[in-house]
């Protein structure tokens, strides 16, 4: 089981599609859970940060081992996903994974995620 929450930088002036990418998965969150069962996501979540002017978006995910990347999926809604990172997302912006240092996860949960 892989738990990360990494930190990604927003392009300057996409704020508003932000706004839109987040409402956009929130409208599909029925077809958005289908794709996490084929990347064996079990916990995927989306968190937004203003600092000092700069907007981050920060994704915490626990994910099991061998499942899809979302960049091979053929699932309509992860390629219009992959078209919002690609306009919103600042390659130019190293991610920023930050440490796991400890995990609690109820024994009767993670029987749940294998």
């Amino acid at each position: 089981m892989n738990v990360e929450l990494t930190r990604f930088r927003v392009k300057q002036g996409k704020s508003e599609r932000v706004d839109e990418w987040l409402q956009f998965l929130n409208e599909h969150m029925d077809d958005v859970l289908v794709t996490l069962e084929g990347e064996k996501m079990y916990v995927e979540t989306i968190f937004r940060e203003l600092l000092n002017g700069v907007e981050y978006l920060y994704w915490y995910s626990v994910q099991g081992s061998g499942g899809i990347e979302v960049d091979n999926s053929q699932h309509w809604i992860d390629k219009k996903h992959l078209e919002f990172w690609e306009e919103c997302i600042d390659e130019t912006f190293k991610p920023i994974d930050l440490s796991t240092e400890v995990v609690m996860i109820p024994e009767k949960i993670r029987n749940c995620m294998k």
